[in-house]
Formats: C-alpha cells, sequence, structure tokens
C-alpha cells in the first residue's frame, strides 16, 4: 500500500506540474473588430499587429479580427472598448472626438500637406499627448495607423473646383468637424455610419462620399453609382489602434511595451502599402468607369474652408503647435 501511496503521489505531483505548465502557456484570446473589408488597408494592419504580438509575446496572446462590422460601427466599438466589453479595434480618426474633444483638432481640413508631415506630428509628442487625453475615457490609443488623404465622389458630375460641390448630397463622417467643413463649401452634408452609406449610395438617398483612394477601390465605389471623383485631398484621416484601458492595464509592464511597439510597427507597415498600392489602385478605379479629375483648384477649397478654423478656437493652440513643428 505504501508502495501504491507513494506510485500516487509522485503521479499527483508530475500531473500537478503538467497543470502548471499547461496554465503557464495557455493563450489570451482577444478579439479586435474593424468595419472594413478584408481588402481594406485596415486589415493589413490589423493582421500585422496580429502577428507581431504573438511572436512577441511567445504566443501568450492570439488576436482574432473580426472584420465587416461584425462587432459593429465604429461608434459601436468604441463604446464596448470604453465599457471594458471589446478588447480591440481599428478605427478612423472621426468618432475620437466624441471622447476627447482635443482629437478633433487632427480632422481639421487641409491640417498636412503630405503623408510625411502627418507622421512627424502623429509619431511625435503632440499625437502622443492626444492619444492620451483618450485615457479619461477608458481608451488607450496605441498607435496612429493610415486611412489617407479623403477625396470626393459623386454620381452627379465632374468636380474641378469648391464651386462644383455645392449642392451635391454628400455622407461625411460622423464628426461635427467633417459636417462643419462640408457645410462651408455649401455642399448637404448628411453624418451617416459607413455600413449605411453603402446602402444609401445604391438607393441614391446621397449622391456620393468622401475616402481615400484605398477605400474607394477596395469598396468598389464603382459598384455605387459613384462616376465622379476628385482628388482635392480635403483631409488627412488617421486610423487608430485602439484597446479598452482596462485590458492594457492589466497587462504587465512588459507586455504593454510589446503592444504599443506592436502597434506602431503595424501603423508604419500599413503606411508603406497604402503608398505602395495607390497608384496601381488609381488606375483601377480609371479602368471601371470613374472619371477622375487628379489636379483640382486646391486652392479654391482651402479658401472655402477657412471658416472652419474661425470656428474652432479651442484647437488655436495645438494648430499653432503643429504648424511651428512643421515650419
Amino acid at each position: 500500500m505504501k508502495k501504491v501511496s507513494k506510485l500516487f503521489a509522485v503521479a499527483l505531483a508530475v500531473a500537478m506540474c503538467l497543470c502548471c505548465v499547461v496554465s503557464a502557456s495557455a493563450e489570451t484570446v482577444l478579439q479586435f473588430g474593424t468595419t472594413v473589408n478584408e481588402q481594406d488597408s485596415f486589415q493589413v494592419a490589423a493582421e500585422k499587429f496580429a502577428e507581431l504580438v504573438k511572436e512577441r509575446t511567445g504566443g501568450e496572446y492570439v488576436i482574432e479580427i473580426y472584420p465587416n462590422g461584425t462587432l459593429g460601427g465604429e461608434a459601436d466599438m468604441l463604446e464596448s472598448m470604453s465599457m471594458g466589453m471589446l478588447d480591440m479595434g481599428i478605427i478612423t480618426a472621426g468618432p475620437f472626438v466624441n471622447y476627447s474633444a482635443m482629437m478633433g483638432v487632427l480632422d481639421m481640413p487641409f491640417l498636412f500637406a503630405n503623408g510625411e508631415e502627418a507622421y512627424k506630428i502623429l509619431d511625435g509628442e503632440i499625437g502622443r499627448e492626444l492619444l492620451d487625453t483618450l485615457e479619461d475615457a477608458n481608451l488607450k490609443g496605441l498607435a496612429y495607423a493610415e486611412r489617407g488623404f479623403r477625396n470626393i465622389t459623386n454620381s452627379v458630375k465632374p468636380v474641378t473646383c469648391a464651386a462644383d460641390v455645392a449642392g451635391l448630397k454628400l455622407r461625411v463622417m460622423e464628426n461635427e468637424v467633417y459636417t462643419a467643413t462640408f457645410q462651408a463649401l455649401n455642399v448637404n452634408a448628411v453624418p451617416m455610419n459607413w455600413q449605411d452609406t453603402l446602402t444609401a449610395l445604391q438607393q441614391g438617398t446621397v449622391e456620393g462620399q468622401e475616402n481615400p483612394i484605398n477605400v474607394i477601390w477596395s469598396y468598389k465605389m464603382w459598384e455605387y453609382n459613384q462616376k465622379y471623383a476628385v482628388l482635392d485631398r480635403h483631409s488627412y484621416s488617421t486610423a487608430i489602434i485602439t484597446m479598452s484601458l482596462d485590458l492594457f492595464n492589466s497587462l504587465d509592464a512588459e507586455t504593454q511595451q510589446i503592444f504599443l511597439d506592436s502597434a506602431q510597427e503595424a501603423a508604419e507597415f500599413e503606411r508603406a502599402w497604402v503608398a505602395e498600392k495607390e497608384a496601381g489602385q488609381l488606375q483601377e478605379i480609371k479602368d471601371n468607369g470613374i472619371e477622375v479629375v487628379e489636379n483640382p483648384d486646391v486652392n479654391s477649397f482651402r479658401e472655402a474652408v477657412q471658416t472652419v478654423y474661425d470656428a474652432y478656437p479651442q484647437y488655436a493652440e495645438y494648430i499653432a503647435r503643429i504648424q511651428a513643428e512643421l515650419a
């Protein structure tokens, strides 16, 4: 009996050790939401981020990506993250103003002349400072990926200057600054989430929308009655890799840094992907029948939206700092 008891004790000890090993190596699965399809640049960023996190945590954290608005629209996902009900997502910058008023400065029209200017600000002190303001809403901004410079498409007529957009009924992001920008252009601006936009375009309840080239391409806007595009580049739109602050705070310092570094690397990877693909995407847009005005009278657009800067004095300090940094 003693021999059996001794063997049992050894077996039990081994089993407990194995349980400890299994427990230590058990993976934690995190849900990561997007509102876009699998051809979109957001998917590129999400997949790279998931790959890096899994690799750098030795498989301890596995990120599952849910595209196509499976976990809700952008506003829904931000609310879920804020409440600790959703782990992570990549969200276009527009809705963040509802969680931090200062984030709206990034939505101001013609704030950046090119990608390099945007990256310098977003990846620097000002960008991090703005992301940190989200913590009051229980959100952790990890890094700025890219949506890109936004351009107008419509089903009615070609656009060569600001006067040409007057009266058009265009979908805009659910964001006060975007709405104000298009109202300054005398557009009938309709704030709407992206999922509803596609139906509205098909049904003709809105005549157009505004988005970067990669979105016009990945969603095949030529299939949604869009016949004309103008590369006015009226706004640079970021896309923030975001997570629940509760989740972030639950991680040890080393893992937190892994998430931050992986997000930044994924963001830079996605930006390079966007730049590499843009020319080919633009050609495909043209090949599918959308008439593209590549060199509009941008100054007419700039002049028309200057009133937006006057309407938001709360952003004056940040705008001055951004301009000084870029000078």
